[in-house]
């Protein structure tokens, strides 16, 4: 997986032009239920931010490109769970693991809209929490408010931490 992430930051850096789009659909992955697990976006999108310091990629439009993408993945993760309710539970890896469900609607029911920030910033909660929210029909406008507040600073985070961590490294190497 390490070495997906590093193809793809090689590729982003020669082709800065694909950043924002690339950004969008790493978040997309990283937010969609089920496919969250087979794509290891977080370190992606982190060192991606560390090429926006250096590289001169500009931060806006990846920015909006990754609360775009996540808030969809979520979205869509959301509308499957709405839509699909009990029968979600028989999917891989979900009938494997029969526990993720009771215990993400345990955490949905106590925190309410709230689980949805919660979630997004927990690796085994950011895919699962909208799904549970879909499946025991948290109030479709106050998830879609949340969803999209919560993605955009997910993204802003994540790009920013990467950023930081670029700066922090070029200061030290300049200083030894």
């Amino acid at each position: 997986m390490e070495e997906f992430a590093r193809a793809v930051v090689s590729f982003v850096r020669d082709h800065q032009a694909w950043a924002a789009p690339i950004v969008f659909l790493l978040a997309f992955g990283e937010s969609l239920a089920f496919f969250s697990l087979l794509i290891p976006a977080w370190g992606a999108l982190v060192a991606i931010g560390a090429l926006i310091g250096v590289s001169g990629i500009s931060f806006l439009p990846v920015w909006i490109a990754g609360g775009i993408g996540a808030a969809l993945g979520d979205w869509v993760s959301y509308w499957f769970g709405f839509r699909y309710k009990e029968q979600v539970a028989q999917i891989w890896p979900l009938s494997r693991y029969p526990d993720i469900l009771p215990r993400g609607e345990a955490f949905v029911r106590r925190w309410g809209v709230p689980s949805i920030f919660i979630g997004r910033f927990f690796g085994p909660l950011r895919a699962s929490v909208p799904l549970v929210a879909g499946i025991f029909e948290m109030p479709y406008w106050e998830f879609q408010v949340a969803n999209f507040v919560s993605a955009l600073i997910w993204a802003a985070v994540l790009l920013l931490f990467g950023d930081v961590i670029a700066r922090v490294m070029e200061w030290l190497w300049r200083a030894v």
